[in-house]
């Protein structure tokens, strides 16, 4: 029996996340969006890409849910793009219906799959998610620090000319300009990252991966990242698919760990096919304490506004 996986937004994140998936032939994909005709023409079009890549595996395109019952995964990246003008508040609200909507669909028919939130403010929309689908918390993850770490890893073995294979690099924390980058723990092969370069070059790249997103909207005006978000969440689904067990840095719903209660932030987890399997607690400094608070503190706000309008 070949495995499934609803990606709900046939937009550049979600047409993306099916391309990887049938290229790793990791499952059957049903690609699900609002827009009559667009998913079913992306999932035609990777379809036919199946002889030349040689992948065996059904991608099909849907503007309801029923062809997405029985789900082993379905990772969410329908919503807006932040425009012009917008606030973080506007974004939320507008995002947390479509979440909602798409959130209590996935629930009706797969009740048993595991939810990877993609849609932003990714903190916020994944604990979203928890509340409508009422899945345990264990089957609710956010991909955040995929991506950040990735950014991070590309940006110190750009500068060290390096293979990226050998960095690795620790982000935790919430989606956003608060994240936090965990300079000490990340290194090359083992070396630690002050080793080799200065605080100054340490510091530039810090702040480079806290903007990594707005860095790519700045270029393309009219969108945002999508072949690297797409990666990211390919990587966390992989994991809970083949139980890699992959110790991967996830948005998950902290009950007191890190001092942090009832929310979803960025934290080292391990993935499998139970969804979260553990939560690594890792000792931080005070400094790296506070920002993760600060870093959680952002998010707290956003749940509130969402709390507000329930």
């Amino acid at each position: 029996m070949r495995k499934k996986v609803t990606v709900v937004g046939a937009g550049n994140v979600g047409a993306n996340c099916a391309v990887r998936i049938a290229d790793k032939e990791l499952a059957d994909v049903v690609l699900v969006d609002v827009v009559e005709g667009v998913p079913q023409g992306k999932g035609l079009d990777l379809l036919q890409s199946g002889p030349v890549q040689g992948y065996d595996v059904n991608i099909t395109g849907a503007n309801d849910y029923a062809p997405t019952a029985n789900s082993d995964i379905a990772i969410i990246t329908a919503g807006f793009p932040r425009k012009p003008g917008m606030s973080r508040d506007d974004l939320l609200l507008a995002n947390f219906e479509v979440v909602k909507t798409a959130t209590e669909q996935v629930a009706k028919y797969s009740p048993e799959c595991i939810i990877i939130v993609v849609t932003n403010p990714l903190d916020a929309m994944a604990q979203a998610a928890y509340w409508i689908s009422k899945f345990p918390k264990n089957r609710v993850v956010g991909m955040a620090g995929v991506l950040d770490s990735a950014r991070f890893r590309t940006f110190i073995a750009q500068e060290l000319n390096v293979s990226v294979e050998n960095v690795t690099g620790v982000v935790m924390g919430g989606h956003g300009d608060t994240m936090v980058p965990l300079v000490r723990l990340s290194n090359v092969s083992g070396i630690p990252l002050t080793e080799l370069m200065d605080q100054a070059t340490i510091d530039a790249i810090v702040n480079r991966t806290a903007n990594g997103g707005a860095e790519i909207v700045k270029y393309l005006k009219t969108g945002s990242a999508y072949y690297a978000p797409s990666a990211a969440a390919v990587e966390m689904a992989e994991s809970i698919l083949k139980d890699k067990k992959k110790v991967l840095p996830c948005a998950a719903y902290l009950e007191g760990e890190y001092g942090i209660n009832g929310l979803f932030v960025g934290v080292p987890v391990k993935l499998g096919a139970n969804g979260i399997e553990k939560i690594y607690e890792i000792k931080l400094t005070d400094e790296e304490q506070a920002k993760l608070q600060k870093s959680a503190d952002s998010v707290k706000e956003l749940v509130e506004v969402l709390q507000s309008k329930q």
